[in-house]
């Protein structure tokens, strides 16, 4: 109960709506601690007004049923007037400051997303070995574009950290920010540190990454389970729609490259040269690829096909990252590849790069 103490006393709220867009909806006043309705009013010539008590400093925000957006407030004890006409909070200092906040966080995320957006249309009219040639420099003005938005978000958090206004961007910080510096904001002495929502947010995203680490654990686990072991069979289509399984190339005396790929992946596509130069340098010596894709077109995964001159065996069963190879061989990313021996047995796994061109030197000396 402790971490509840800035809370722990109920204040009334009074919640005043002015030029709400459209009658007759129902606009709700939840509590974001528990992402739970605690009062809710119907639109009425353009006003609405809530009454009640909640937790003292307690996160709130107004939504109505049909829209996304929504006022944030902190409940200071402080009757507000929300305009919907220019989202402008009145009748509490904080409040009212907080929607200034708000407003100028959201302009600057819209315009983050428009010049992000005009970045990716002058990208995509470029030729494709023009996109080629660029790719470094636009991921860097990306990179730059989203830096930007994050500096304006930051230095917001800063000017106000002597308040509870962060309280209702903690979520965003904490995406932005990550775990390590979250936490040492909460081991400050700001104001909103101890503040329930905040502690809500930490709890929320430590079991959520807790868990993601775990499933990543296990997938490299399953993964790294099939060296050694015989390759495990499945059952693709090749571009003329024809079934072929995976025994049908491995274990017959070849070395056999299972090749995961997809022709929407950049990654893939970077390293397929390396792939390519491997099929021409070994293929004679004994070398087999079979291509699986995670693609879920035809269209894009044939045109890939050929564009990226990879003359081996394709298979796919379009299903994208539900491929049967996904569930098969625990992929969750791509490129990534196994090494299957002569006999059928799985030597290595995600030979990338250098290192690719390393085991295969070792095995074709």
């Amino acid at each position: 109960m402790s971490t509840l103490a800035c809370t722990s006393t109920n204040v009334q709220y009074t919640v005043n709506g002015v030029n709400a867009p459209e009658d007759g909806v129902v606009v709700y006043l939840v509590d974001e601690l528990t992402s739970t309705p605690i009062d809710s009013a119907i639109v009425a010539g353009g006003a609405f007004k809530m009454k009640g008590k909640a937790a003292k400093d307690a996160y709130l925000t107004v939504k109505t049923e049909k829209d996304d957006w929504a006022f944030m407030l902190i409940n200071d004890g402080e009757p507000v007037v929300l305009n919907y006409a220019d989202s402008t909070v009145a009748g509490s200092a904080l409040n009212s400051k907080l929607a200034e906040c708000e407003k100028a966080r959201a302009e600057a995320y819209a315009e983050y997303l428009a010049m992000a957006d005009a970045l990716d249309e002058a990208y995509d009219a470029l030729p494709e070995e023009e996109q080629d040639a660029g790719i470094e420099e636009y991921n860097s003005h990306h990179r730059a574009l989203k830096d930007k938005d994050d500096q304006s978000f930051f230095e917001m958090i800063e000017e106000n950290k002597h308040s509870l206004i962060p309280v209702a961007f903690m979520e965003t910080y904490r995406i932005k920010a990550g775990a390590d510096s979250y936490n040492e904001l909460l081991a400050s002495d700001v104001p909103f540190a101890k503040h329930p929502y905040v502690l809500e947010v930490k709890r929320r995203y430590d079991e959520f990454e807790a868990q993601a680490e775990a499933r990543r654990k296990e997938i490299e686990e399953k993964k790294q389970a099939v060296i050694g072991q015989k390759f495990l069979d499945l059952e693709e289509a090749d571009p003329d729609g024809n079934l072929h399984k995976l025994s049908e190339y491995a274990g017959r005396g070849n070395w056999v490259l299972v090749d995961f790929w997809a022709s929407w992946c950049a990654p893939c596509k970077k390293e397929m040269p390396n792939v390519v130069t491997a099929y021409k340098k070994y293929h004679a010596r004994g070398l087999e690829i079979v291509g699986l894709s995670f693609d879920d077109e035809k269209e894009p995964w044939v045109e890939a096909i050929a564009k990226w001159e990879m003359p081996w065996v394709h298979l796919s069963d379009l299903k994208f990252i539900n491929s049967v190879a996904s569930d098969v061989y625990a992929v969750n990313s791509i490129p990534d590849n196994i090494l299957i021996d002569p006999e059928g047995t799985v030597v290595a796994r995600n030979l990338l790069g250098d290192a690719l061109n390393a085991k295969l030197a070792e095995i074709f000396p």
